[in-house]
């Protein structure tokens, strides 16, 4: 039995909505700060996102575009540009990867610094 395909352009597009395309990057934010050697990076709170979809990606999966802005929190001290460059790449890498949003701008914002090692080292004192 001979299955019939129908041609790309033919089947449709499937829609994306923002909130889908935020939780991407939301979730991709989070996997780049899990990648933190000794978790100097790592996120205090669950990464948000707000996104403004300008295109919906064609039948063919590419030419999305979205504005994304991302929020995320650091353990201090670090290389605060290092992480957010890291972000900003995992983020567009992901939306291109799963929502064919091959054309991103990235912000990322640093809502929170977190000083884990000053405040350990002044409970120790304490002791």
């Amino acid at each position: 039995m001979a299955v019939d395909t129908v041609p790309a352009r033919e089947r449709g597009a499937l829609a994306i909505t923002d909130r889908v395309v935020a939780k991407i990057a939301a979730q991709a934010a989070h996997e780049a700060l899990r990648r933190a050697p000794g978790g100097a990076g790592r996120a205090a709170h669950a990464p948000h996102a707000a996104v403004a979809v300008r295109a919906m990606p064609g039948t063919d999966n590419t030419g999305g575009r979205a504005r994304v802005r991302v929020a995320v929190e650091l353990d201090y001290p670090c290389d605060i540009a290092a992480w957010c460059a890291a972000v900003r790449r995992r983020v567009g890498a992901r939306l291109a990867e799963l929502a064919g949003m091959t054309s991103c701008e990235v912000v990322v914002e640093v809502q929170r610094l977190h000083a884990v090692r000053l405040f350990e080292q002044e409970t120790e004192g304490l002791r």
